[in-house]
């Protein structure tokens, strides 16, 4: 799809997405230090619902959404913007952090799966070589880091709840394909967004009721508005942005940087040095990204019917 001057780089929108949730992971662990993850999570979806409210009106775009499309907007917001972060939440919560990044690096591989099983997408050999050596990259990502990973009794509760917040994610993000394809990224973002935040927020009352919030230092807060405005808002719009575009296997698989950027992050803030391992895996998830950027560019010529391009 070829883009105007005024619309942003579908990859360029990606890339800004893996900056802002692979930073996200260091804010929110020093939220998490003085709020309660679940009071945090219902707070920042309250923000970041007010803020594409705010993005929706500038835009002068419309929520008209056809009367048989909303069983199935309610039913995603609800599943990305509720149940998969509590899945999230409380997996993390119960396993190792590095169980958790390599259950939800399955996400590219989910994605693809029921993109092809629903005929969104047609995944050549190359493309399918791509997302798994860029799985493979975040195993030895994952591994090569300092707390690793630990696989048993302790955290299979943890371990489970992450690899089923992976598939919840990846259903969210073949469902709404069409839909943002149809009415536009910014309403079916705002739209699953305020669904999601109602629920989220009724299941979060509990911990916002027993958080001290008076105790809660500015830089906690500042860490909360942070993660609600980049980290949800507009995270969630550039990836919506990303699907129209992209499709959903491509836009799912750029995800597995978000862990390296996260270590590039954690090394220039708090001065953890990358593993060997670690420089191996990213090499890996970086090329993995190529095959599959290769793969989509091999279709298209094929499609267009260019000279030059293999059968």
């Amino acid at each position: 799809m070829k883009q105007s001057k005024r619309t942003p780089h579908p990859e360029m929108a990606i890339w800004l997405l893996v900056f802002i949730w692979g930073s996200n992971f260091s804010v929110l662990k020093y939220a998490f230090e003085e709020i309660e993850p679940l009071a945090l999570n219902g707070i920042r979806f309250v923000l970041a619902s007010v803020l594409l409210a705010l993005f929706l009106r500038m835009s002068g775009e419309r929520l008209v959404i056809r009367r048989s499309d909303w069983g199935l907007v309610v039913g995603l917001g609800i599943l990305g913007n509720t149940i998969y972060q509590v899945l999230f939440i409380v997996g993390l919560s119960l396993t190792l952090a590095g169980n958790s990044s390599l259950m939800l690096a399955t996400v590219p591989v989910f994605v693809a799966l029921l993109s092809v099983a629903r005929r969104h997408e047609h995944i050549r050999l190359l493309g399918w070589l791509g997302i798994f050596v860029s799985v493979a990259g975040i195993a030895f990502v994952v591994v090569g880091g300092s707390r690793g990973v630990g696989f048993g009794a302790t955290t299979l509760r943890g371990d489970m709840l992450s690899l089923v917040a992976a598939l919840v994610w990846s259903v969210y993000t073949v469902g709404t394909r069409p839909l943002v394809r149809e009415y536009g990224t910014l309403p079916v973002t705002a739209l699953t967004m305020w669904i999601g935040a109602a629920a989220l927020l009724a299941v979060a009352t509990p911990s916002i009721i027993r958080q001290p919030w008076t105790e809660v230092s500015l830089l906690a807060w500042a860490a909360l508005v942070y993660s609600g405005v980049l980290g949800i808002a507009v995270a969630y719009v550039l990836w919506n942005y990303g699907i129209r575009h992209l499709g959903s296997s491509r836009t799912a698989l750029y995800s597995n940087t978000i862990p390296i950027v996260a270590i590039l992050v954690a090394w220039a803030t708090i001065g953890e040095v990358p593993t060997s391992l670690q420089v191996v895996g990213t090499a890996l998830v970086l090329g993995g990204i190529l095959l599959a950027r290769a793969s989509r560019k091999e279709a298209d010529d094929l499609l267009a019917g260019r000279p030059g391009t293999k059968g």
